[in-house]
């Protein structure tokens, strides 16, 4: 028997079809969940998830057992480039411009993205791999709250807490303002860094506070929502 020629496709080997399904739904998955949790937060439920990305409750369930296993997997990437901050914050020979930047850059991905918003204010004890790249940025924040103070411009009563705080209010101000003032955060974290600035420390200019109407319609949008929801 002649062998068959060398640019005939070769025939599957079993459960290859398996294996491919399998990715592509994982993947659906998963970008069915950025969706969600980018313009809903954190707060949509696995079969919200499992609708939007056009599979069954039980395959869900088999890529990712838990929310906490969606959520570690939605975010890695997003965690990294949290930790990258850091690292290039640290970088910068200004030290008090670097945190700065810091501040800005954190705050932007939180506006960028609800989900990751939801994300920077909780923990998830058993999403490891999440947890253990917001360890290592944390660390890394330390050392640059220490070098901003050792120049003069940060305030010495400021702790690592204030930015958690400052986290927790900018996750608030993005979920109430949506779509009808969306750079309202950004006059919030100029006046946050007027407020952990020693007398003298240079400050970027404060951003211009949202239009009149524009934050008249983030307060209906608000109200529509009901009490105690964003």
């Amino acid at each position: 028997m002649t062998s068959p020629p060398s640019d005939q496709t070769p025939c599957p080997q079993p459960g290859t079809g398996l294996r491919a399904d399998a990715e592509r739904n994982r993947d659906r998955i998963l970008a069915a969940a950025r969706r969600l949790y980018a313009t809903e937060g954190l707060g949509v439920s696995m079969a919200s998830v499992a609708r939007e990305a056009g599979v069954g409750k039980a395959t869900l369930g088999r890529r990712f057992a838990t929310r906490e296993e969606l959520i570690n997997a939605v975010f890695a990437d997003r965690m990294d480039a949290y930790a990258d901050a850091v690292a290039e914050a640290l970088g910068d020979p200004d030290p008090w411009r670097g945190f700065t930047g810091y501040l800005h850059a954190v705050c932007a991905m939180q506006a960028a993205d609800r989900g990751f918003a939801d994300v920077l204010t909780m923990t998830f004890p058993t999403a490891k791999a999440l947890e253990a790249r917001r360890a290592e940025s944390y660390n890394a924040f330390l050392e640059l709250i220490t070098r901003a103070k050792n120049t003069g411009h940060l305030r010495e009563d400021f702790t690592h807490q204030d930015v958690v705080i400052l986290q927790m209010a900018n996750a608030g101000v993005i979920a109430a303002t949506g779509d009808a003032a969306p750079d309202t955060w950004r006059r919030l974290v100029g006046h946050m860094l007027r407020s952990y600035a020693a007398p003298g420390a240079p400050i970027p200019p404060l951003p211009e506070a949202p239009a009149p109407r524009a934050l008249y319609r983030a307060m209906v949008r608000l109200s529509q929502a009901g009490p105690g929801t964003t």
